[in-house]
């Protein structure tokens, strides 16, 4: 048989029957060549898989040899060992239960260069038909496709199907803020239980959750009137204490479990950090505040622990998120307003700035924006701020010299001009 000459491809027969074929893609990193083998029982199988070989090299789009990957490998090696390094904790929260909870169980077992966007596509109709909200499924999109975009640039892959498949569309929900009267028969409420001061701080300033729940004394200048936003309260991540010998479903509900992330981490971003001027009504119901926790350091005595926490348990350590979340609903209850979640007193407090004309440069360093669209997404047009708007414009249209109005069948021959004409 003549042989070929280096470096071309060649197709043969071995004794088995087996015909076998074996193309040079290029160097590998040890600097040998990268021989691949191609093995199938008939001929025109390995000329058309050899034919795939040498366009994918022609193309530059070799991926690279060794190890073949499935998604749920991919999908741990880059989550724990590439992106978690240089995560925030909650950008990890988030994308750990996308990839453990979500893409794992439902598409973990594809060979990564065999997984399509059809996939891809059916996996998200899946997870709304089974009860998923289109925003959790979006959420899982984004971390696939990032998680397959590094993918593609190692040499794993050689286009991402997640960036062809079409996510699920997500419509923003009609957000209807609490009126300036239902706030304060929150507030009211809120005043007659432990950790009152939590509600006010969050309908008049828009704290994030996690913002409000890692404020410490130390952050809080009374005397100055203002509040310091430096960090933000993560959400515990359980592991089990026990080995898993409890038997219990999730490591958050085993006896011995033990946090494995920090209590606190970074603001959401960097304009999160900033400092916010405190109304004098606040400041004194936060005074009041500080003296009621005075008094539980008092009553607790030994057990108390001490943190610092402006917003914390009967014995002194920081609220659990969880437990914040259900003291939102139950107080809502109390009040006797309308259930809604406890992310949209963010919403009601910017809307307030709204109606009272807070620019929005303003309003962004309030709210710790770091972009002019988050105003478009928080800020409400309320009724009574369209009719506000409705007044004014007809007091500047309508409104004579003298501060009359000047009815649109009047003659103005009667001897006033009339207001547009004068325009």
């Amino acid at each position: 048989m003549k042989r070929n000459p280096n470096g071309r491809s060649s197709i043969y027969q071995s004794a088995d029957g087996y015909w076998h074929g074996r193309v040079t893609m290029g160097v590998k990193d040890d600097g040998t060549p990268d021989r691949r083998h191609v093995e199938r029982k008939s001929k025109a199988a390995v000329v058309a898989r050899v034919k795939e070989l040498e366009k994918e090299r022609d193309e530059g789009v070799v991926t690279k040899p060794g190890k073949r990957w499935t998604l749920e490998e991919w999908l741990v090696h880059w989550l724990e060992n590439i992106a978690r390094p240089h995560l925030r904790h909650t950008s990890y929260s988030a994308y750990r239960v996308a990839v453990y909870t979500h893409l794992i169980p439902g598409l973990g077992a594809h060979k990564l260069q065999k997984l399509e966007p059809e996939h891809l596509e059916k996996f998200y109709r899946r997870m709304t038909a089974s009860g998923s909200k289109p925003a959790t499924a979006h959420q899982a999109h984004r971390t696939v496709r990032v998680a397959l975009g590094e993918a593609l640039r190692r040499g794993h892959l050689k286009a991402n199907p997640a960036a062809i498949a079409k996510p699920p569309r997500i419509t923003d929900e009609d957000v209807e803020p609490y009126s300036v009267e239902e706030s304060q028969r929150i507030m009211t409420e809120a005043g007659k239980q432990p950790n009152g001061a939590r509600w006010a701080v969050a309908l008049s300033l828009g704290l994030r959750q996690g913002e409000a729940l890692a404020l410490r004394w130390t952050d809080v200048k009374l005397e100055a009137h203002e509040l310091r936003v430096r960090w933000t309260r993560l959400r515990p991540v359980y592991d089990h204490g026990c080995g898993g010998k409890c038997g219990r479903p999730g490591a958050g509900y085993c006896p011995e479990r033990v946090q494995t992330n920090p209590l606190i981490g970074e603001t959401k971003s960097r304009a999160g950090k900033r400092t916010i001027g405190l109304p004098d009504e606040l400041v004194e119901i936060l005074r009041r505040h500080r003296a009621e926790q005075d008094e539980a350091r008092r009553v607790a005595r030994q057990m108390w622990t001490e943190g610092g926490w402006v917003f914390a348990t009967p014995t002194g350590e920081p609220l659990n998120p969880n437990t914040d979340y259900h003291d939102w609903k139950a107080l809502l209850k109390r009040a006797e307003v309308r259930e809604m979640r406890l992310h949209d007193a963010r919403h009601t407090a910017a809307t307030m700035l709204l109606a009272l004309g807070v620019t929005e440069r303003a309003a962004m360093g309030i709210m710790g924006w770091s972009s002019t669209a988050m105003a478009a997404r928080y800020q409400h047009m309320t009724d009574p701020i369209r009719r506000d708007i409705a007044k004014r414009v007809g007091g500047l249209l309508w409104a004579t010299g003298e501060g009359e109005i000047r009815s649109e069948n009047e003659d103005p021959d009667d001897g006033a001009a009339g207001v547009l004409a004068t325009a």
